[in-house]
């Protein structure tokens, strides 16, 4: 159950990554290669760091299913681009399911809940980052306008709160990732932006 709910978070971060491509004009391998590196380049980072193998490297499904989006996206990019608000949702679902996991792995590892809760972050943003370089823009991380990264640190947070004080399994994980799917949702509907430095105009 856990890896079909991986694989839906990389299906629906991999479209943004295939549409970036579009919006780039790049061809159909370089969609491909911003929806894998979007998809699975925040777990490459954590996993690297951990010191394991990288879970992509694991199950075909998490390279196959990136693709599977790329080819939908190659086809149909009109009618994707017609229902991003609710890849949007599915986005900010996937945003708040990775954070959760990857803290709870970084903590698994013995990390401190602080350094667990950063490759939370990373888990869950390391690829948009990773992607925004590739297509030439500024990464999300750097410029969190509309608040990304902070809800996947709440969550992250979170969750090594909650591990920290044993409580583990998928109820803690749930929580966590309800946490920053919630925040990330609200700061979509209510418009809530990070503060530019004092003196910045919008």
């Amino acid at each position: 159950m856990s890896e079909l709910l991986d694989l839906a978070g990389i299906f629906v971060i991999a479209l943004s990554g295939a549409l970036m491509g579009v919006r780039k004009r790049l061809d159909v391998v370089g969609m491909a290669v911003l929806a894998e590196i979007t998809a699975l380049g925040g777990g490459l980072v954590r996993d690297l760091i951990l010191n394991v193998r990288p879970a992509a490297f694991q199950s075909l499904g998490y390279v196959l299913v990136p693709l599977a989006a790329t080819v939908i996206v190659f086809f149909w990019h009109p009618h994707v681009a017609r229902v991003m608000p609710a890849i949007l949702v599915l986005d900010a679902a996937g945003l708040g399911l990775f954070c959760a996991v990857g803290t709870a792995k970084a903590m698994e590892y013995g990390l401190s809940p602080l350094h667990a809760s950063l490759l939370g972050v990373t888990s869950a943003v390391g690829g948009g980052m990773l992607r925004d370089v590739l297509a030439g823009e500024i990464p999300t991380l750097l410029y969190d306008r509309q608040l990304y990264a902070v809800p996947a640190l709440v969550g992250s947070a979170a969750m090594a709160g909650l591990a920290s004080y044993g409580l583990h399994g998928w109820p803690a994980t749930l929580a966590a990732a309800v946490l920053a799917f919630g925040l990330r949702i609200a700061a979509m509907r209510r418009n809530w932006r990070a503060p530019l430095a004092r003196g910045v105009g919008e």
